[in-house]
């Protein structure tokens, strides 16, 4: 009999017969609210009507039309739709499958463009998957381990998380800058640096929103030496964070814009955005790929974006994100347990530690195991695995996410058999 490889694990035992907004329905007949949204990706909610009406009306006129080889209108309307959001001056786009197809191409743009080897990145940054993808992550070992040699020149920076080091936000901005700077005369000059790469929030290394002020070092420096600073956008785009781009936070911009996830509910493709100076600068034949900017998926890509636009739902994400963090937050207040929750937007984490302050996967693991018996979904993260993250659908409700941290608190009282500090026995 065949099977699915070992290697995979299920986070969840829900089998889904169905889903529909913010809600899973498993085979099981119980109804699952949903804060992984298939780790960020079904940003309008679940079979959002006009996204499968644009998904049916496209297959039935053409499904796969290699766009370098024949082009078709749902890429040439999702482009437009693309300029209308990016960031000022990324006007040239390259489409592809997954993130870390983008990211690599990326990466292979920056180094075209400059003529330099090397990339920058920072502690805890997931990237992908892929041999230069997983060279370029360092958000745990599990990605990169197993298959060396890995892609060389990479060299790693220290990320301004404040909370693993025991710094205000301002302390751990200024020493992770001081390394930085320490990098580039101990490892890799910045004429030998083609790209710094970064996320704006870290997703698999455990949510945490970049700071502005790093941000905006970042930017200074990749001016100050010529350097590509290449953003991350594929786990905190599409208006996740309370901005269209999780950057916007920061009066940073890009030189190359990575997207994937979230932009077609659903749909896999992904895209890189720089101007038309930049992107000219790839060699010929370095861009291409067969179902980069599928038919299917561009047609949801161009719904994804109307409804986001129609619905508001980037200030949907920030309010509803403001709720959500409030709400854990008091959670945090009666569980002991829980010794940070940080987020931005719809993109919460709540990192779990012993009384002594030691990360602790284990209950991190018990509560998420936890609240599927409570009818929540949700994920782990974190190098340690000792962060709970959660990642609501753009469309959420005020009651949903009530209902969310309601069923979260339920599973850390479950899991750690004790009644939340301040409320009666």
């Amino acid at each position: 009999m065949t099977s699915l490889s070992p290697a995979l694990k299920q986070a969840t035992p829900v089998i889904v017969d169905h889903a529909k907004g913010s809600w899973i329905y498993g085979t099981d007949g119980a109804e699952y609210l949903d804060f992984t949204t298939g780790i960020g990706v079904t940003s309008t909610g679940h079979c959002h009507p006009d996204v499968v009406d644009a998904a049916r009306d496209q297959v039935g006129k053409i499904i796969h039309a290699q766009y370098t080889t024949v082009m078709h209108t749902p890429l040439l309307e999702l482009t437009d739709k693309l300029g209308t959001v990016l960031p000022d001056g990324l006007d040239s786009v390259f489409y592809a499958n997954s993130g870390s197809e983008a990211v690599e191409a990326a990466i292979r743009l920056a180094r075209m463009a400059t003529g330099r080897p090397n990339i920058i990145v920072f502690q805890g940054g997931f990237h992908g998957r892929t041999v230069a993808a997983a060279s370029l992550t360092t958000a745990g070992t599990k990605f990169s381990a197993g298959f060396s040699p890995l892609m060389a020149g990479v060299h790693m920076a220290p990320f301004p998380y404040a909370y693993r080091y025991g710094l205000d936000e301002r302390a751990a901005v200024e020493f992770a800058v001081r390394e930085l700077d320490y990098l580039f005369k101990t490892r890799t000059a910045p004429n030998d640096t083609a790209a710094f790469l970064i996320e704006p929030a870290l997703g698999d290394g455990g949510y945490l929103p970049t700071p502005p002020a790093f941000l905006d070092a970042l930017r200074e420096r990749a001016d100050r030496y010529d350097i590509k600073l290449i953003i991350d956008e594929v786990q905190a785009g599409v208006g996740r964070t309370g901005r269209f781009w999780g950057h916007q936070h920061s009066a940073a911009t890009p030189d190359i814009i990575v997207t994937a996830k979230g932009i077609a509910s659903g749909f896999p493709i992904s895209a890189i955005a720089a101007s038309t100076e930049t992107m000219s600068k790839a060699w010929p034949g370095s861009q291409g790929g067969t179902y980069g900017g599928n038919a299917v998926a561009a047609a949801a890509g161009v719904a994804t974006l109307a409804v986001i636009e129609r619905e508001g739902l980037v200030e949907n994400a920030r309010v509803r994100g403001i709720q959500l963090q409030a709400g854990l937050k008091a959670v945090q207040s009666r569980f002991p347990v829980i010794g940070d929750v940080r987020g931005i937007g719809l993109m919460q984490g709540i990192e779990f530690t012993t009384s002594d302050g030691q990360p602790d996967a284990e209950t991190a693991a018990a509560v998420q195991k936890a609240t599927t018996e409570h009818r929540l979904l949700t994920l782990t993260c974190g190098p340690e695995g000792n962060v709970v993250r959660l990642i609501p659908a753009l469309v959420v409700t005020e009651g949903e996410i009530s209902l969310g941290v309601e069923r979260f608190e339920a599973a850390v009282a479950t899991v750690t058999g004790a009644v939340p500090a301040g409320v009666p026995a």
